[in-house]
């Protein structure tokens, strides 16, 4: 699932601003920084960094992508490899068991209480 991509919403202010400043000189300056060409400055430095910001996501989702399609082609060969020594040795040798797997004969079968239980219980839903 890809990042979701940030914006700015002060982008938008600053440039409104601007507008407004431009719109009553080009060249305005209040002082003490505030002024149309700082303003701009400040407008094009945080569109620069939301774009590299948001070009670091899109690069960490396909770096992502990467990890989990190496991961899955991964998990695929090694139930191949374990599938294959079970085909070549069997799945109750000791090489299967080395690979990995559990041995057939070391695997825990369902206690039979459990179905004994079952059968002991008596029909209570017949009718007398």
């Amino acid at each position: 699932m890809a990042r979701r991509k940030r914006d700015s919403k002060v982008l938008g202010i600053l440039q409104k601003r601007i507008a407004g400043m431009q719109s009553i000189r080009s060249n305005l300056d209040l002082g003490a920084g505030l002024s149309v060409a700082v303003l701009t400055q400040v407008h094009r430095a945080l569109n620069d960094a939301l774009a590299h910001y948001n070009k670091l996501l899109s690069d960490t989702d396909a770096a992502l992508n990467d990890v989990q399609e190496l991961e899955a082609k991964g998990r695929e060969l090694a139930e191949r490899a374990l599938a294959g020594i079970a085909a070549m040795y069997g799945k109750d040798s000791n090489e299967y068991e080395q690979a990995g797997g559990t041995r057939r004969s070391e695997r825990k079968r369902p206690s039979s209480t459990a179905a004994a239980k079952a059968s002991a219980k008596p029909n209570t839903s017949q009718a007398n």
